[in-house]
């Protein structure tokens, strides 16, 4: 058995893997960083320029999902192509999780949120598939930045 999941997420961040890793596991339960490995020497390559102590292989879980990270610098961004769903049990979850992920107003809509790091999120409740059975519910749900379940229900 791997020590870790065979298949799972990386995240491409500019220079902020660690501080995301630490914003992240602060937020879900039953989470950790389990291993950040740092750039070494900048001296090596010129490609390493202004990296040292940064992270060049970073491993955390998030709710019992792992995921690995890297400071890459800025070739590449966050996409909405992907996201990741945070199912909740009831309102008050949906509002603290859109409460401490939702930072770019512009992109919010659906459930949908991108946090401060650019990584987007989809908010939803459990029940998601009860709450969008009718095209009224669809069309109030089309509407919505952060998801309103009682919206959802009296549609």
């Amino acid at each position: 058995m791997p020590e870790f999941a065979r298949v799972q997420p990386c995240l491409w961040f500019d220079d902020q893997a660690r501080q995301a890793m630490e914003y992240y596991v602060d937020l879900f339960p039953n989470s950790g960083i389990t291993r950040i490995d740092e750039y070494p020497d900048e001296s090596l390559d010129e490609h390493f320029q202004g990296m040292r102590g940064k992270v060049l292989n970073g491993r955390f879980v998030l709710d019992g999902v792992e995921f690995t990270c890297l400071d890459g610098g800025p070739l590449f961004q966050f996409t909405e192509a992907v996201s990741f769903v945070v199912t909740c049990e009831d309102q008050a979850e949906i509002d603290r999780y859109w409460a401490a992920l939702s930072h770019v107003p512009e992109s919010e809509q659906c459930g949908w949120c991108k946090d401060r790091f650019g990584v987007s999120w989809q908010i939803v409740p459990a029940n998601m598939d009860e709450l969008t059975r009718t095209p009224a519910q669809v069309q109030v749900m089309m509407q919505q930045k952060k998801i309103v379940i009682a919206e959802l229900e009296q549609a």
